[in-house]
């Protein structure tokens, strides 16, 4: 690996060309037991659209779909749109499946985006693993949530300590395209107006803190 490849890991950098992004789990029957469950779903479609926008692979999965159901079609901007990535059913906790890693082999990416549910179980197991393959990990805090908010707490504390970085859907998305003059820039910055004029919660819940309150969710994340 150069040292410019290395510098780009340690510090986290987005590249379009070395970036997938993972969709974990976002399925019907999870949609109103999620705590903030319709800003996670805001945010997957936002995320969803950017992959589009910059021609970014996506891999979707889902747990047991049998039971609980097929990915969320407002997860995306067109519902037709899911029948252009993978879509994998699975029953094992984290997203590396044989499956998902044949798709992540032949990708031959370094920078994992990841969103979805549940951060304690599925999103944090997937992220563990990634990590332990040499990978970058990315989470998208805005898209990703569990059924209880302390679960969700701890989970994104313990991937925080074991290497992945934290961000938002949007710093994510303005990272990749690093520039206004990127081909894609008026598409992106469309797709942000219309994502931030619907209700964040976790955005609000922050503006609505005491200020002691921010600085103590904020230095939970600090390690």
């Amino acid at each position: 690996m150069s040292v410019s490849k290395v510098g780009r890991s340690l510090v986290g950098k987005l590249t379009p060309e070395n970036t997938v992004f993972l969709m974990c789990d976002i399925q019907n029957r999870f949609r109103p037991i999620t705590w903030r469950g319709e800003t996670i779903i805001n945010t997957a479609r936002y995320m969803t659209s950017v992959a589009k926008a910059l021609n970014i692979p996506l891999i979707i999965t889902q747990q047991y779909t049998k039971v609980f159901g097929d990915t969320v079609t407002d997860c995306f901007a067109d519902p037709e749109d899911i029948k252009n990535y993978p879509v994998i059913d699975k029953k094992k906790f984290s997203m590396c499946t044989s499956e998902v890693n044949k798709e992540l082999n032949s990708l031959s990416r370094q920078s994992v985006v990841l969103f979805g549910i549940e951060a304690h179980v599925c999103v944090q197991q997937t992220c563990l693993d990634l990590i332990e393959e040499g990978k970058d990990v990315h989470l998208i805090l805005d898209g990703i949530s569990s059924q209880q908010p302390y679960d969700r707490e701890i989970a994104l504390q313990r991937m925080a300590n074991s290497g992945a970085f934290l961000t938002t859907a949007q710093s994510a998305a303005f990272m990749l395209m690093q520039s206004a003059d990127h081909a894609d820039f008026k598409t992106v910055s469309k797709l942000t107006v219309e994502h931030m004029k619907l209700s964040n919660e976790f955005n609000d819940a922050m503006k609505d803190a005491s200020p002691t309150a921010k600085k103590q969710k904020l230095d939970n994340y600090s390690g």
